[in-house]
């Protein structure tokens, strides 16, 4: 049975990932100058961190190559601000979600919705989270289908900081952080090879590395081992994820999980984000 955490990331990433995979937030990047779909990403997730370099976000972000994000910090912030950055993420949602919702976007329902999510976000502790707490920082925007949007960027931000402090503990290198989890869901590794920025020389070494650790066979399955340390990884992320939904209570999570259901079930079906995806996340079960 998956735990409410898990079903709520599911759920509410969709619903953030719009600013990856659709062409209002690039267009939106384009206008104040970011052109390329990698200087928009890097700008507008790590803005929130103020004019960051390089190195800070590889630490932030985990997965990415550092020589990947150096292509893109600190020189970005030459062309933008980390508040003009912002507010083009801000403004790229706002389009999608116009466009992919239609007439749902003012109902009653999401607006309910906006106002739980607040609730269960709001007040969460931030300690270790720094992508979580440089998002608390900003301010809430005033339309319900936004107030929903940053309240998703927030719970998704809190529960990636705490996947990559579980990650850590386990000891597990970007790239075999990724070859581990591909192998654990079946999904291939060229749905997150692409979008990066390591080698094909430095995948090579996270499965051999995988191998000597115990985790994968000679053909790159699981072994029982590798799949004992990938369910104990994201039972820990699911663990730490939970204090959003502590704050609601039973109740008050079902409640919201339910709201969310139909909502993620339209973005779902716009293609809102698209299965398999880089990110790691199924399809609302």
């Amino acid at each position: 049975m998956s735990s409410p955490a898990r079903t709520l990331w599911q759920l509410i990433e969709p619903y953030h990932a719009v600013t990856y995979f659709n062409s209002e937030s690039d267009d939106a990047y384009a206008e104040i100058g970011l052109r390329g779909f990698w200087r928009g990403y890097f700008a507008g997730r790590a803005a929130p961190l103020g004019p960051v370099g390089p190195g800070v976000v590889t630490a932030c972000f985990f997965g990415f190559e550092p020589g990947f994000v150096a292509r893109a910090l600190p020189s970005v912030w030459s062309i933008v601000t980390p508040g003009t950055a912002i507010d083009a993420r801000m403004r790229g949602a706002d389009r999608a979600l116009r466009r992919l919702l239609g007439t749902q976007i003012s109902s009653p329902a999401l607006a309910e919705t906006a106002d739980v999510a607040r609730r269960a976000i709001d007040g969460a502790s931030s300690h270790g989270r720094p992508l979580f707490a440089a998002n608390a920082e900003l301010d809430w925007p005033s339309d319900s289908h936004l107030v929903l949007w940053h309240a998703a960027t927030l719970i998704r931000e809190h529960r990636g900081d705490g996947h990559v402090a579980a990650l850590s503990v386990a000891g597990l290198q970007p790239c075999e952080a990724h070859v581990s989890q591909v192998a654990a869901s079946g999904a291939g590794l060229e749905t997150i090879q692409p979008y990066r920025g390591w080698a094909d020389a430095d995948w090579a070494m996270g499965v051999e590395q995988l191998r000597t650790r115990g985790w994968l066979d000679d053909d790159g399955h699981l072994t029982p081992q590798g799949r004992a340390g990938r369910d104990e990884i994201e039972a820990t992320t699911d663990r730490l994820a939970m204090g959003p939904l502590e704050q609601l209570g039973t109740e008050g999570t079902e409640h919201l999980l339910a709201l969310l259901a139909p909502i993620a079930d339209v973005l779902v079906r716009n293609d809102a984000i698209r299965y398999p995806n880089p990110i790691g996340v199924p399809l609302p079960s």
